[in-house]
């Protein structure tokens, strides 16, 4: 890892960013790609040394609203574990009120339930969760250095318990890894029975840009021996990499979310998340 100073920690959607990289190791990652002018190694994470300072006065000076982490690196890598400064943050967090979001694959937010519980019953915390195969064996290939996936639905569970509410990411979907009717079928059993609230689909398949798209390729090679050639003739060097069977996943994914309430339009979902409830502002005001 490395330090910087920074000049900012929120975005202007109050996305917050306290490191750059990652460690989880998932072959897919989209981070990796050069759009993003990362000027480190991947893995070398880059710590925001002032992180805490730039998150006070920018909370001091902001609506209340909900801040979200986790969209360009998991907050939970194992770094975290040592430093905490997601723990620090959500302390400011619930301190000035705010809510908070986040997406991650790592049973380490359960260090910090009592914090989320905390924000949850002040204002509004809700857990975002990637899951991409119902296979433990298989996510600890695509995904080696992070829970797999059976804790992370023990952790949607314990969230659940709590009062936490939870949306699991499903995606991406690889084409001929795991594209497989019991694989999104056996995802969707859990989320049922975690309760989520919902489910982001951005139908079966995934994206490949320079950066990312050699990376994959190359755990391919090492894993599934053969395939890259396929993509290559398939897909050539298209950004997005459908899978042959979107159409029948699909329509499983939206029948058996329909059939049991789970919120299944990415639209709504995003919308769900970046509200902030006003009655907790206003409880606040009297």
């Amino acid at each position: 890892m490395h330090y910087v100073k920074s000049k900012s920690i929120l975005s202007a959607k109050n996305g917050m960013n306290l490191y750059r990289g990652c460690t989880h190791g998932c072959i897919y990652c989209d981070s990796r790609s050069d759009v993003y002018n990362m000027n480190h190694k991947f893995e070398d994470i880059e710590v925001k040394e002032n992180y805490l300072e730039l998150l006070k006065r920018e909370l001091i000076r902001r609506p209340k609203s909900m801040i979200g982490t986790g969209a360009m690196t998991d907050p939970y890598i194992p770094l975290e574990k040592r430093l905490g400064h997601v723990r620090k943050s959500l302390e400011l967090i619930y301190r000035y009120g705010f809510g908070f979001t986040c997406i991650t694959k790592s049973d380490l937010i359960l260090r910090d339930l009592d914090l989320l519980k905390k924000i949850n019953e002040k204002s509004k915390a809700v857990v975002q969760m990637t899951i991409t195969t119902a296979d433990d064996n298989l996510c600890r290939i695509l995904e080696p250095n992070v829970c797999p996936t059976s804790r992370r639905v023990e952790v949607l569970k314990t969230l659940r318990d709590n009062g936490i509410p939870t949306v699991v990411w499903l995606c991406p979907i690889l084409p001929y890894i795991n594209d497989t009717e019991d694989n999104i079928t056996r995802i969707l059993d859990y989320c049922i029975e975690s309760d989520v609230y919902g489910i982001i689909c951005f139908e079966m398949g995934l994206t490949l840009r320079d950066g990312n798209r050699q990376h994959f390729y190359r755990k391919l090679d090492e894993h599934f021996p053969g395939l890259k050639e396929r993509y290559i003739r398939e897909f050539a060097d298209s950004y997005v990499i459908p899978s042959p069977k979107n159409r029948e996943l699909m329509k499983i994914f939206t029948e058996k979310t329909n059939e049991h309430g789970i919120l299944n339009k990415s639209e709504d979902i995003f919308e769900y998340l970046a509200d902030f409830p006003q009655d907790s502002v206003q409880s606040r005001l009297i």
